[in-house]
C-alpha cells in the first residue's frame, strides 16, 4: 500500500467513526425516550405533611406480567431497597406519585415486587429479555442514582454468570457484570439492551467500572412467584464445594480441571447420595481437601464450576424435584439421584443452597 492509499483509508475510517458516534448518540436518545417512562424512583419513607420525603431512595421499573390488570401494575426493585416495610412511595418520570404495596420479597435473590394501582398512562411495562446478554453487548443502566431521577448511564456487558455476595449470607448466581455506572440509588433499576429489553436488575457497584445486575433469567424465574405467593422457595443441597482448580485436580489425581469437588455433605437432601472429602493433602504449601465426589453434571447439563451448579439449581429446579447428579467417584463416572430440599429461611454456613456461600 502506498502513502496516498494509506491517507485515503484513514480519511475513510475517520468518516465512518464520526458517523458511528452520531448514530450511537441517536440510538441512546431514542432508548431513553422509550424506556424512561417505565422507570420509577422508590422511596421507603412515608408521606409527611409537605409531601413525600426523599430518604431511603432506590429505583425500579414497571414489570411486564402476563395477568397484569390495567391500569394497575407491578414494580420490580431490589429487596434491600424496600427493606421490611409494607408500603413505599413511587415517583414516575413525569412527577406523578403513587403509594405502592410490597407484595413479595426474596432475600436469596434480593428481588422485591411492589403492586401499584392507577398507573399513569405513559408508564408501560418493560419486557424482560428471553436470552442472556453476551459480553461486549451494549447496555444502559436507568434509575435514580444519588437521588438524581431519570438518569441513564451507558456501557457494555463485561461478563455473565458472576456470583454476587449479598452481605446477608446469600450469594446470587448468574449476575451480569457491566461497566455502565451504577451508584447508590440505582439499585432496583433496569439494565437494558439497545432494544429496551431488561437483561438485569441493577444492584451493586464494586470498585471503578464494575457493576452488577441480577439477571433477566432470575427475574423471570422469581418475580412471578413473588407476585403469586409473596415469597420464593429455593432448592437446597446442603453441601459445600470448591471448584476443581489445577491444584485441586493434582491433589485428587483428577484428569480434568473442571467440575466441583464436594468438600462436605451435611445432614440433608444429599446425605447418603454424595460423598464429601475425608482428609486434607498439603501440596505446595497449601492444604487441599481430597477424597470427595466431583460433580461434573446435573440433569444432563455439564457443570464446570460452582457458579454453573448454582445457576442451574436456581433457574431450572424446585424443592421436591429429583435431580440426577453426574459425578466422578474414585475414578469412576456414575450418577446419583437427589431429591432437592427447600432452603431454610436463615441460611447456615458451609452449604450450597443457592445463594449461600
Amino acid at each position: 500500500m502506498n502513502k496516498h492509499e494509506s491517507d485515503d483509508k484513514h480519511e475513510t475510517d475517520g468518516q465512518l467513526a464520526d458517523g458511528y458516534r452520531i448514530n450511537e448518540q441517536s440510538i441512546y436518545e431514542q432508548l431513553y425516550r422509550e424506556t424512561i417512562p417505565s422507570v420509577v424512583s422508590v422511596y421507603v419513607t412515608p408521606r409527611d405533611v409537605n409531601g413525600p420525603t426523599r430518604s431511603g431512595a432506590g429505583s425500579g421499573f414497571i414489570y411486564d406480567h402476563d395477568d397484569q390488570r390495567e391500569p394497575d401494575g407491578y414494580v420490580v426493585t431490589n429487596g434491600h431497597v424496600v427493606g421490611g416495610v409494607d408500603e413505599v412511595e413511587i415517583r414516575f418520570s413525569e412527577g406523578d406519585w403513587r403509594t405502592g404495596r410490597v407484595v413479595g420479597r426474596d432475600d436469596g435473590t434480593d428481588l422485591a415486587v411492589v403492586e401499584v394501582t392507577d398507573l399513569p398512562a405513559y408508564a408501560e411495562p418493560l419486557p424482560v429479555a428471553a436470552d442472556a446478554p453476551t459480553p461486549g453487548q451494549r447496555v444502559a443502566a436507568l434509575g435514580n442514582p444519588m437521588g438524581l431521577d431519570g438518569t441513564i448511564t451507558t456501557g457494555i456487558v463485561s461478563g455473565t454468570n458472576r456470583s454476587l455476595p449479598t452481605g446477608n449470607g446469600f450469594t446470587i448466581p448468574d449476575t451480569v457484570q457491566t461497566d455502565a455506572a451504577i451508584n447508590p440509588g440505582n439499585s432496583g433499576g433496569p439494565l437494558v439492551t439497545l432494544d429496551g429489553e431488561v437483561v438485569g436488575v441493577n444492584r451493586a457497584r464494586q470498585g471503578d467500572g464494575i457493576g452488577f445486575a441480577i439477571s433477566g433469567a432470575i427475574v423471570s424465574r422469581v418475580v412471578p412467584t413473588l407476585i403469586e405467593i409473596g415469597h420464593y422457595r429455593h432448592p437446597y443441597l446442603k453441601i459445600s464445594t470448591v471448584d476443581v482448580s489445577p491444584l485441586v485436580a493434582e491433589a485428587n489425581e483428577l484428569s480434568e480441571t473442571r467440575g466441583v469437588l464436594v468438600v462436605d455433605v451435611r445432614l440433608g437432601p444429599a446425605s447418603g447420595a454424595l460423598v464429601g472429602c475425608e482428609s486434607v493433602r498439603t501440596l505446595r504449601g497449601r492444604d487441599v481437601p481430597v477424597g470427595g465426589d466431583v460433580i461434573v453434571g446435573i440433569n444432563g447439563r455439564a457443570v464446570r464450576s460452582h457458579e454453573e451448579l448454582m445457576r442451574h439449581l436456581l433457574i431450572e429446579t424446585r424443592p421436591g424435584e429429583k435431580a440426577e447428579v453426574e459425578l466422578v467417584r474414585d475414578g469412576r463416572r456414575l450418577s446419583e439421584t437427589v431429591v432437592l430440599g427447600e432452603r431454610p429461611k436463615a441460611p447456615g454456613r458451609g452449604g450450597i443452597s443457592i445463594g449461600v456461600e
